[in-house]
Formats: structure tokens, sequence, C-alpha cells
């Protein structure tokens, strides 16, 4: 199988530690997590991870169920670029004289959808969000203009065919109890089990 960029969601309920948890999970599989994304979700008390990883789909199947054995995790699941719509958010610092004296750099701002969110004397930080190819053209192109700094969000994805994880959870509570009822053998008999 061949190795290929998948995002990972994550439902889980906000619990210290358990970021280091699921890191220690990728990193005993020697798996970098090339994007990482932290934030409630629909669901008040309810956390979503968006983790973006290269891999094969045999070892992430592994890897998703290892993750959904974790107590404190509702839900876990993981899905193709083609299955999620995505973005990145990225900032842009840019000397002023640069942009100032070049119309070149203006057009090219309009054409990536930048905006400009701080104008100093000294530099202009521009904010602009896409895929990661978008936000990397930009970067090359702004470049040669003296770019100052950089810098990336983690993914945000929401699944296409998803109706989200709010009505996961209905359908769930909404299953109908087995008529089956078990019934534990050992229940009332305590006095004959917990003796010395």
């Amino acid at each position: 199988m061949e190795k290929q960029e998948y995002t990972i969601t994550v439902y889980t309920e906000n619990q210290v530690g358990l970021l280091n948890r699921i890191a220690i999970m990728f990193s005993r599989r020697k798996i970098n997590i090339e994007s990482l994304n932290t934030s409630p979700s629909e669901i008040e008390g309810i956390h979503r991870f968006t983790i973006v990883v290269n891999e094969t789909e045999d070892v992430l199947r592994k890897l998703v169920r290892q993750i959904e054995k974790q107590v404190d995790i509702l839900k876990a699941e993981y899905s193709t670029n083609d299955e999620v719509i995505y973005q990145e958010l990225a900032l842009y610092k840019v000397p002023t004289d640069a942009i100032a004296e070049k119309a070149k750099v203006e057009r090219l701002l309009r054409e990536y959808g930048a905006r400009a969110i701080v104008i100093r004397k000294d530099y202009i930080v521009f904010e602009t969000s896409g895929t990661r190819e978008e936000i990397n053209r930009l970067v090359t192109a702004l470049e040669p203009y003296g770019l100052m700094e950089f810098v990336r969000s983690g993914r945000v994805a929401i699944i296409k065919a998803s109706m989200g994880f709010h009505e996961k959870l209905k359908e769930f509570e909404q299953k109908e109890r087995s008529e089956e009822v078990a019934e534990n053998e050992y229940l009332g008999q305590q006095d004959h089990v917990f003796t010395m």
C-alpha cells in the first residue's frame, strides 16, 4: 500500500493529559503528525482533534482503532482529502516599503485573497486561508519581496458525508435497548464469593 495524506477526526471529553496520550500513540508507531488542531465541537463539553498524517490506510486503520479504545475518546475516524472540506490559516509579515512601492505585490495579494490585518510603518501582516498548497504558493510568491515571517495554523476540516457528531450521538441514544438482560451470576452471593 502507498502512503497518502489522511485527516483523523477525534471526538473527546476535554481531559488533561489526553493530547499527550494520543501523541505517544503516534510516536510509538513512528508516525509524524503533519498538522494538529484542537477545538470545541458543536456539542458543549466535547472537543474535536483534527490530525493530519501521511501514512498507509492499513497502518492508519489500526491506529484509529487504538485511539478509539482510550477511555476519554468518544469517536475516532479517518478520511482522505477527497472526503473532507479543509482549510488552513496563514499569516505573512512583509516589509511595508516592499508593498507600498510595488503594485505587483498588491495584485498578487488580491489574487490569493489575502487581507491586511496589521499595517505599521515597518511591516504589514496579511492573512489568508486555503489549502497547504495555496498557502505555500503565496509564500513562494512573496519571498522575493522580503517575506519577514510566516506562520500557518493546523488544518480545520469538516467531513463531507457526516451529519456531525451530535447526530451520531443522537443515533446512539435512540438505539433500542436489548430485550435480553444479562444477569451477573455472582450478584447477591457476595458472602460466598468474597470469603477467605
